[in-house]
């Protein structure tokens, strides 16, 4: 796919991987960007520097993205592309409430559903259009120190694969976009990125970087961070001895210092 007269939405906007996507994008001659944030005041920021159009959005609400589709219709024409980029974090495992559970559940994996739900139909008929979800490293291995992150992920590259299979024949072309750590503020959260820096904190311009290539290539799996193929391949090959190394892992990271 090339960006070049396509009208693109993307969550998540206002900062990070997402803002890094308008931004490119319009360098890569984007007709139209709907700017999609809950941070409104960011989305306009970001709009204005790539000329796009800013929407309020919780992902975690279907008619916000419903009316972000119906805005850029109105405003910037037919959608080619959804990037469905919003995400969050949640450190903890068994111990999490409920109430954290959902919230992560519902903006890493509903809003996906919500976004396909609110433009394949139409993509399928003007013969076809682009889905690209932002998943995580962590949706193909796993996520030490968060069980919701990684649950959650793995739902979201599942999610994804599903669309892909299902619509494909269909004209819908669908990548997942699953870097390690990333110099946002969600990895901020962490020193050095966590578990997921172990092969470097990248830029989300080197992300966008990776997320251009794909696109041009159509690929499903768009891999920032290279060495991930490496590890999903010996992953499948032993699943046992990949859990003993990633106990070894999680020892490495997760151990308080005496």
């Amino acid at each position: 796919m090339q960006i070049k007269d396509k009208v693109i939405i993307v969550t998540g906007g206002a900062s990070g991987i997402g803002k890094e996507m308008c931004i490119r994008f319009a360098k890569e001659g984007a007709k139209g960007i709907c700017v999609a944030d809950i941070d409104f005041e960011g989305a306009k920021k970001v709009a204005e520097e790539v000329r796009g159009l800013p929407v309020a959005c919780d992902v975690r609400k279907e008619e916000d993205i419903l009316l972000a589709v119906k805005l850029t219709e109105e405003k910037l024409g037919p959608i080619d592309m959804f990037c469905s980029n919003a995400g969050i974090a949640i450190f903890g495992g068994l111990e999490v409430e409920d109430s954290q559970w959902q919230k992560i559940w519902e903006i890493n994996v509903r809003a996906h559903i919500y976004a396909a739900r609110a433009v394949v139909p139409g993509m399928i008929s003007r013969g076809g259009g682009y889905l690209l979800n932002t998943a995580s490293a962590a949706g193909l291995l796993s996520q030490i120190g968060s069980a919701p992150y990684s649950v959650t992920k793995h739902a979201a590259v599942g999610l994804a694969e599903n669309l892909a299979i299902t619509y494909g024949d269909q004209g819908i072309k669908v990548s997942v976009i699953c870097p390690q750590a990333v110099d946002t503020p969600m990895s901020n959260m962490v020193a050095d990125g966590g578990v997921a820096g172990v092969d470097g904190m990248m830029s989300p311009g080197q992300v966008v970087d990776a997320v251009l290539l794909g696109l041009e290539e159509e690929r499903f799996l768009i891999l920032p961070h290279q060495e991930v193929q490496t590890y999903m391949e010996r992953k499948v090959s032993d699943y046992d001895r990949w859990l003993k190394g990633m106990r070894k892992l999680q020892k490495r990271y997760m151990e308080t210092p005496s």
